[in-house]
């Protein structure tokens, strides 16, 4: 698969993903209230994240881990909110992809919702 297609397979992934979970009040005033996140601003950080960590191509340079502990001291996070993200971004991935680019999807949202509690303090 050339680049170009993974990155716009990982679009028609994050898009429905963040769809889904915006519609989650459980979740999704951390986006809305707290953090005020444009969301149109932000897919594109999202999708160079994840075809920096799929494919190692570099194209994301930024510390994803400090707006979530940033996020953290302005409100409590919690299990459930990362298994709420874990949820809908397997069922993305699930829903509109197969093959080895979705198994290691998966995998890498499994291990980056594992290391973000950690960094937290989410037990």
């Amino acid at each position: 698969m050339r680049v170009k297609d993974i990155r716009e397979s990982l679009d028609t992934i994050i898009n429905p993903f963040y769809d889904k979970f915006l519609a989650d009040r459980k979740v999704n005033y951390l986006f809305t209230d707290v953090t005020k996140v444009n969301i149109e601003k932000h897919f594109p950080i999202l999708i160079d994240f994840w075809h920096s960590i799929l494919l190692g191509s570099g194209t994301y340079g930024r510390n994803a881990m400090q707006p979530h502990i940033d996020l953290a001291k302005k409100t409590k996070l919690t299990k459930e909110y990362f298994q709420i993200w874990l949820g809908y971004i397997c069922k993305s991935v699930g829903e509109l992809s197969e093959g080895k680019l979705a198994l290691a999807m998966k995998a890498r949202a499994q291990n980056i919702a594992g290391l973000m509690k950690r960094k937290v303090g989410v037990e």
